[in-house]
């Protein structure tokens, strides 16, 4: 067992920041439940990750904690773990009462979701022993509230839809024992710091609190000061040199180019299969998502759309067909939709100060649904690349970013574009007014991966413009035929088709499950002007170099001339008999006598 730096700060906080772990520790070492013990066996958890090797056994002991990790760590497991543990003996040693235990805060309604399906996953051998609801759910306050009448041992939500709870007297809070914040420096810039206190107010002071987040913020010390007594904190910092076994790799790479030339790159990559396996590209506006959507269904390419437009159930919909491989490519936005242009231009530095003086300047903007994030905490699974096709505003927005690849001992790839500052604003119909600080946003960006993420290195990815070029005019058609009237239409024409599926065919689809699997979203919408010869590459375009692993050779494909005449035939017979008959105006001509 390698011994564990621990040390006393001023304020008396335990903190652990070495990576190594007893490699023997094994979840039945840890004393758990031989129902959780089950559970966890079937999930195919070998054994604890870092961040729950170290967490599980100071949740034990009572500890407070706060856990820095990267996404994909189990930072999600750590927590839900030893609650559901505790809960199993309180229950043993009390078996009749019925009350509410455990409280897990998160920022969005997916993150939700996702933290019920795993509870669930892990007490699905305790019957009704252990039971947990979302009170996030999209539906109304009288079926929330009929869920916590039952007392449910863990509850799950954003802070706003607990403190309204709360506030109504319909949650009772005496009982809780655990509190859980997740993606704790997200859930401020969220807005939601006074619903924390609020809710901070109204809990025991000897709840146990975990603070869980990818990051360690000024916001996060916040929450700490708020929440936390000594807590052991808990920093896992991520080697460069990390291997595949202990928890992944994601290799980062830049691309500098004009802005029109992000349009061409994107062809080229997706066209091309310079990309294999699952996408996520990441976009910084809404309407930049139809515009990529529609500008790749122009070459064939199909892609779906995941915003805060959309319904909550279409979102989570998207999330679990995503998660099955139905879909390869994802246009995503990460909640800075929701900001106004104006907003987003500040310094990084001046918009973490806004948060501590302010509680919701951002709100200025046209805010759309509160409770969306796609980039934090999310568990896509299997992920290949992250496409910044849009770079971010800020560098930890990038790293919650490229999270979404390289978990759970996979491999990954980030890919980001970047606009020199002489070339933004050249091509208007392109241009984005976040662009404008790309090289600045990336100068601070690689210093943060350089000193935060065990010297991470952002490496340039060269293309041979030459050959690059040759596919350049078919991008010019395709991006012309993309105009704001067709990005309009198609943004109304999906979100229509999206609430008609999400709201109108909630209860058919409920009682015909097999129906909902051949509800795609990622259906072609089309641009005002479609040309089906741009979806096939001429042989004279592809790179001479690696023509032969691009172009596949389908063998001899015979004609069989005697059934296409025979079908023609057919048509032109049927098309002949359809037709009315017109008489002969010179057979029917009649002459009148003259008198």
């Amino acid at each position: 067992m390698v011994s564990k730096r621990k040390r006393e700060d001023m304020s008396g906080d335990r903190e652990v920041d070495e990576n190594l772990v007893d490699g023997s520790l094994t979840f039945e070492s840890l004393g758990l439940d031989q129902r959780l013990l089950q559970a966890i066996s079937r999930q195919q958890f070998v054994r604890p990750t870092l961040v729950q090797a170290k967490a599980i056994p100071l949740a034990f002991e009572g500890k407070d904690i706060l856990a820095r990790a990267k996404t994909g760590s189990g930072k999600t497991a750590a927590y839900v773990i030893p609650i559901i543990e505790a809960i199993i003996r309180a229950k043993e040693n009390k078996p009749n009462e019925s009350a509410t235990r455990a409280i897990i805060l998160v920022p969005t309604r997916e993150l939700a979701e996702q933290c019920l399906k795993l509870v669930n996953k892990l007490v699905v051998f305790c019957g009704k022993l252990v039971r947990g609801v979302n009170i996030s759910q999209n539906v109304s306050d009288q079926v929330q509230r009929s869920l916590l009448s039952e007392c449910p041992d863990i509850v799950i939500g954003t802070p706003s839809r607990i403190l309204a709870h709360i506030k109504s007297t319909t949650f009772q809070v005496k009982n809780i024992s655990h509190i859980v914040v997740d993606e704790a420096d997200l859930i401020l810039s969220y807005g939601y710091r006074e619903d924390l206190e609020n809710i901070q107010k109204r809990l025991l002071k000897t709840v146990q609190v975990f603070l869980m987040s990818a990051t360690l913020t000024g916001e996060v010390n916040e929450l700490k000061g708020l929440f936390c007594r000594n807590p052991a904190i808990i920093t896992l910092h991520v080697d460069k040199n990390e291997s595949e076994e202990d928890g992944g790799t994601v290799e980062q790479f830049m691309v500098n180019c004009s802005e029109i030339d992000k349009y061409l790159l994107a062809y080229v990559i997706f066209k091309l299969g310079l990309i294999k396996g699952k996408t996520i590209l990441f976009v910084n506006d809404i309407d930049r998502c139809y515009r990529v959507k529609l500008f790749l269904e122009q070459f064939g390419i199909r892609s779906c759309v995941l915003n805060s437009d959309f319904p909550v159930n279409s979102r989570l919909h998207v999330l679990d067909q995503f998660n099955r491989n139905l879909y390869n490519l994802i246009i995503a936005t990460d909640g800075a939709d929701q900001i106004a242009p104006e907003e987003l231009v500040k310094d990084e530095e001046s918009v973490s100060a806004s948060n501590k003086s302010s509680e919701g300047k951002s709100k200025k903007g046209k805010l759309r649904d509160k409770e969306y994030g796609v980039s934090r905490g999310i568990d896509f699974q299997n992920v290949s690349c992250v496409f910044n096709f849009d770079l971010p505003t800020t560098s930890r927005a990038y790293t919650h970013r490229i999270g979404r690849t390289g978990r759970a001992g996979n491999s990954g790839m980030a890919l980001s574009f970047v606009v020199l500052k002489e070339q933004w604003g050249k091509h208007k119909a392109s241009s984005l007014e976040t662009a404008k600080r790309d090289e600045k946003v990336m100068a601070r960006i690689q210093r943060d991966q350089n000193m935060n993420h065990g010297g991470a290195e952002i490496k340039p990815f060269i293309f041979d413009m030459k050959q690059v070029d040759a596919f350049r005019y078919r991008m010019d058609d395709a991006f012309r035929a993309i105009t704001r009237t067709a990005i309009r239409e198609a943004r109304a024409k999906e979100l229509k088709q999206e609430i008609i599926a999400s709201e109108k065919l909630k209860k058919h689809f409920e009682e015909n499950p097999d129906e909902l699997e051949q509800l795609r979203h990622d259906r072609e919408l089309h641009a005002v002007r479609v040309q089906h010869h741009l979806k096939h590459v001429p042989d004279y375009l592809l790179p001479e170099a690696g023509r032969q692993s691009l172009v596949k050779d389908l063998g001899f494909v015979g004609m069989r001339k005697t059934q296409q005449n025979r079908i023609r035939k057919a048509r032109a017979i049927h098309k002949a008999r359809s037709k009315p008959k017109r008489a002969d105006p010179l057979k029917s001509f009649k002459i009148r006598k003259q008198i």
